[in-house]
């Protein structure tokens, strides 16, 4: 079995809704990145995850979400327009948050390989400022922060020099 059928085979996929959605990007020519869980995967040991995380330029969403319309169904939230698919459990969060709209983010990222992907995924640094940002919002649900926290930990581990980034807040809860 490969990463992808793997992937498709835990989002009870009938379709790969993934693969689907990087053509429409490329087609498009909508620059990205991705950020949250499976970015985390590229660059430590990956766990399951069956949230994409996308960072786009707010200028191209109307245009994506027209061209989204046709296989996804689309519901708006405060900080993200969420993407899902009648033929699998995979979800696309769109980023609309401030917070993820410096252009530098999707200027930094580049190409890695997650899960039998190829994607442009967000730097290590800006990851790690995801993650924290995730964790240190105390309106996301407890056990959402405990992900986020638990990500850190493992970018920190295999990146040590990492730690240095963090609040003292995060770093007292690693030593």
């Amino acid at each position: 079995m490969t990463e992808q059928e793997f992937m498709n085979s835990i989002a009870n996929g009938k379709v790969d809704v993934l693969r689907q959605f990087l053509d429409m990007l490329r087609e498009l020519s909508i620059d990205y990145c991705i950020i949250g869980g499976l970015a985390v995967n590229a660059y430590v040991e990956p766990v399951v995850s069956l949230d994409l995380d996308v960072v786009i330029a707010l200028s191209d969403l109307e245009r994506l979400k027209k061209a989204a319309a046709t296989l996804f169904q689309i519901e708006t939230f405060p900080h993200s327009i969420n993407l899902k698919s009648r033929y699998s459990d995979f979800r696309i969060q769109l980023q609309t948050d401030k917070f993820y709209q410096d252009k530098s983010l999707i200027r930094n990222a580049s190409l890695r390989k997650v899960m039998g992907y190829e994607m442009k995924i967000a730097a290590l640094e800006d990851v790690l400022r995801g993650k924290i940002q995730a964790y240190s919002d105390e309106e996301r649900r407890r056990s959402k922060r405990q992900k986020d926290l638990a990500d850190i930990f493992r970018l920190v581990e295999a990146y040590p020099h990492l730690k240095d980034m963090l609040p003292e807040s995060v770093k007292n809860l690693i030593q």
